[in-house]
């Protein structure tokens, strides 16, 4: 793996295989994969291992996010969301769901995560931008196609 970059990938009919560095940040590996190879939308999935990450709780009746730090070894047993661009930036919308080691899980909107093993996603890039706005019905960046 390139010691400057925190991923490495391979692209084949249409997707790129994306490995994360071990300690890396997820979210920051797949902004960076998309900003260095011009990806303006995606969609993101993956699997592989954390030791760190914090996941958001949105509540749509104070309009805020709340957030939860969880710092145990933890597999990624599902991560999923979008690429997109807002203000002309890599805006990324993913959630996780991570396996505890008692087997249970815990699951919302990826703020943050440490690679802590293997990091193996999958961005399928699409043909048209994705712009978003601010809503403020709802509180939320939104897909902005008027």
């Amino acid at each position: 793996m390139d010691s400057q970059k925190p991923y490495a990938y391979r692209f084949s009919e249409g997707r790129y295989t994306v490995c994360i560095a071990n300690r890396a940040r997820v979210e920051e590996a797949i902004a960076a994969l998309c900003r260095d190879l011009g990806i303006r939308s995606a969609s993101v999935c993956g699997i592989g291992a954390v030791d760190e990450a914090v996941l958001r709780f949105y509540d749509p009746a104070t309009k805020r996010y709340v957030d939860r730090r969880f710092e145990e070894q933890m597999e990624i047993a599902a991560l999923t969301g979008n690429v997109s661009e807002m203000d002309g930036n890599v805006y990324l919308h993913l959630h996780a769901t991570f396996g505890r080691a008692d087997y249970t899980a815990v699951a919302g909107h990826l703020l943050s995560a440490r690679i802590n093993g293997a990091g193996e996603i999958f961005v399928t890039p699409f043909d048209a931008a994705a712009p978003r706005r601010y809503d403020p019905v709802t509180g939320l960046n939104i897909y902005d196609f008027r």
